[in-house]
């Protein structure tokens, strides 16, 4: 029997509590030993490092030519694509009008005479949406801004200093004659005391016309003006601001490392190389954007090079304006969608983890979207977190076991975290229902810099960089030349970790049971069932989503036996909370803890949706035009009463095999704290059927 055929007899022969892998595994990958070797050698931390310092060294103007043109970053991107022979491609999209800063000082010129501020010298002091000005006024302290202070104050013809927020206090204080407004608020001055917020007052996209002007300062120079102040100094000033309103175009810069087989997938890296265009941080993303540079480069390279086979799967790379520029591309691509296996987003991966007490956190996909990308992903964390460590259990010697290590990088050990969901970034597009491309979130946290002046190429690492293209390329390679065999690996690789993660969900409830009292006994035990049952729900359908890279018939009764395994772990840990909520039954003096189901429950039992075409018809977010057509009547037939409800995700659960029950379970299982209400679920689903996107 060969080592393969061993393996796969051995996990579908025993429960998945058996099958977890220890914490002090030898570091185990699941593409072979030679191309990881060529993998880690070709990431290069040094050259992601200098894409960031060519793209963001510094927080700086943008010339006002770059919106009639390509912007800087998409103009580098695209010259180091041809550089490094891959055909780049610009998509543009209608942007409308955005705001721009030519020039704004701030002086004192009483009772000194001296610059406080200088949008020259950095832009990040101007806050955005500021308004043309050349003004005389006092400073006046209005301490954190509230209404109620403010309120007692002169402001007219004034300029208001605070430590509150900048586009609150613009609006109470403008509203009593300011004519701007100083701020130093920070949300870590005391970690940070150089670091300006990256923002703005009234309308930072094409101006408006109640807005004044804004200015910022880094804390420790707003507390020596506010001292001033708050002693009765009188401080006179002039501002100068001078802004335009600029027509622009959203550019979403792609390429793609083209597979053998056209008609067998893509996986799309993503990273967001604008957030607005006057904001530019190092880690914030241009990190992201520069990693995808460089893993796309060594792919090609290993590829032409004959190092690496040429995958059978396309690997797309596209680096796009946050949000505003991923809807547009995505729903322009929608036949691309159609077959894209998966979506890895990058953002803010650079930082130097250990300087900032900070984690390379993988965040996974919702429930709605389960796929095998997490457990591929999670495989190369493990791999890079295990070998780059010191361990007395994997190798009785001091030293990493397996260094990933940039020549001008730290030494650090490797700090991640495997994560549950979490939205805020491209990928929620692509996982968005209308699109429905599971897409996993890279990113470093926390981070005491980001949109601050203070995001700076100096707070990345070289070691974290070249880490973070490993990982990245290993799991897009890994997915994109899976055969069969491969296929199995992924196949028990997640059939392995269900048994941890269905065993994380009995942990849970016994705490949540260990916490109820007398009264709330019984529902408390039936909502934490439900834990155990939805992620085995969950496991079982991540591990059928491995079906799409093998057909073979013999192929798809390896993945059945792989399921009775989750069945298995599931039902042994279904029996292991029944026996501690009997014994915990005792102790609270309860005769019995059968669970009768609720009339409610029962009809919920029987009503599966299922989706329609016309959920993705229209792209992202495409299907909100069917569900906006809904009448006020039928809304009122169909009320909502939970306003905790996650809607995208419950549409995302509707799939033709979950029922409104099983969907309720499967929503409580990923709130952290709270319960959603069965009937507000039943309710939406009938709401979703009136729009035509699901069946039942």
């Amino acid at each position: 029997m060969n080592k393969k055929v061993l393996l796969i007899s051995v996990l579908t022969s025993v429960i998945a509590s058996a099958v977890c892998f220890g914490q002090n595994s030898v570091p185990r990958a699941l593409l072979p030993e030679r191309t990881v070797d060529e993998l880690i050698g070709e990431a290069s931390g040094e050259r992601a490092m200098n894409h960031i310092i060519e793209m963001a060294a510094y927080i700086h103007d943008r010339p006002s030519t770059e919106y009639s043109g390509y912007f800087f970053e998409t103009q580098y991107v695209l010259g180091k694509l041809k550089e490094y022979g891959i055909e780049g491609t610009v998509s543009t999209y209608p942007g409308g009008k955005t705001w721009d800063g030519v020039k704004a000082t701030l002086w004192e010129v009483s009772p000194g005479h001296s610059k406080i501020a200088d949008y020259g010298d950095l832009p990040a002091v101007l806050a955005s949406g500021s308004s043309n000005a050349d003004v005389t006024g006092e400073l006046v302290w209005v301490g954190e801004g509230r209404q109620a202070d403010i309120e007692k104050l002169n402001l007219e013809g004034k300029i208001a200093v605070t430590s509150g927020s900048i586009s609150t206090v613009h609006s109470l204080a403008v509203a009593k004659g300011a004519v701007g407004v100083v701020s130093y608020n920070s949300p870590r001055p005391s970690e940070v005391p150089l670091a300006i917020p990256i923002s703005g007052i009234g309308s930072r996209r094409g101006g408006d016309s109640n807005s004044k002007f804004g200015f910022f300062l880094p804390p420790r120079e707003g507390m020596v003006l506010r001292d001033r102040l708050m002693t009765g100094e009188k401080i006179t000033v002039h501002a100068v601001v001078e802004v335009q309103n600029l027509d622009y175009d959203m550019e979403v810069t792609s390429c793609v490392i083209p597979g053998t087989d056209p008609s067998a997938g893509e996986i799309i890296f993503s990273a967001h190389i604008f957030e607005g265009y006057v904001k530019m941080g190092a880690n914030d993303n241009i990190s992201g954007s520069a990693a995808i540079l460089e893993i796309a480069r060594m792919l090609n390279t290993m590829i032409r090079e004959g190092r690496i086979e040429k995958p059978r799967r396309s690997i797309r790379f596209i680096w796009v304006p946050e949000f505003s520029g991923t809807g547009p591309w995505v729903t322009e691509n929608r036949e691309l969608m159609k077959k894209t296996l998966c979506n890895i987003n990058l953002d803010m991966v650079g930082l130097h983890l250990k300087n900032s007490n900070s984690f390379f956190c993988m965040h996974r996909t919702t429930y709605g979207n389960p796929h095998y990308i997490n457990d591929v992903m999670e495989n190369y964390y493990n791999f890079v977190g295990m070998g780059n460590r010191e361990s007395l259990a994997i190798s009785g010697r001091g030293g990493f076991v397996r260094r990933i290590v940039a020549l001008t990088g730290s030494d650090d050990p490797f700090y991640y975290a495997i994560d549950d969901h979490y939205g805020s970034s491209d990928h929620e597009v692509f996982n968005d229902w209308g699109v429905q491309v599971p897409g996993i979130m890279m990113i470093t946290w926390p981070d005491l810099y980001y949109h601050t002046s203070e995001d700076l190429a100096n707070k990345c690492d070289a070691t974290q960089l070249k880490r973070v293209c490993f990982i990245g390329a290993a799991s897009a390679y890994t997915i994109a030349n899976a055969d069969e065999s491969q296929a199995l690996e992924i196949a028990a690789e997640v059939t392995g970790n269900a048994g941890a993660r269905i065993g994380k969900q009995l942990q849970r409830a016994v705490s949540e049971i260990e916490n109820a009292d007398k009264s709330t006994f019984e529902p408390v035990y039936k909502k934490t069932r439900g834990y155990i049952e939805a992620a085995a729900i969950n496991e079982k359908a991540t591990l059928s989503s491995v079906a799409e890279l093998a057909v073979s018939s013999s192929f798809q009764a390896t993945l059945s036996k792989f399921a009775a395994s989750i069945d298995a772990a599931g039902k042994n840990a279904l029996s292991g909370l029944a026996a501690y909520a009997e014994a915990r039954a005792k102790s609270l003096g309860l005769a019995s803890v059968a669970l009768k189901p609720s009339q409610l429950e029962v009809l919920a039992a029987s009503i599966v949706p299922k989706p329609t075409s016309l959920i993705t018809e229209k792209g992202y977010r495409g299907y909100a035009e069917a569900l906006n057509k809904v009448s006020a009547e039928i809304r009122n037939k169909y009320p909502m009463t939970s306003r905790r409800l996650d809607t995208q995700e419950l549409g995302r659960l509707c799939n033709g095999k979950n029922s409104a029950l099983d969907i309720k379970k499967l929503l409580d299982t990923q709130m952290g704290e709270g319960e959603a209400d069965l009937q507000s679920v039943i309710n939406y689903i009938y709401l979703l059927k009136e729009a035509g996107l699901v069946i039942l």
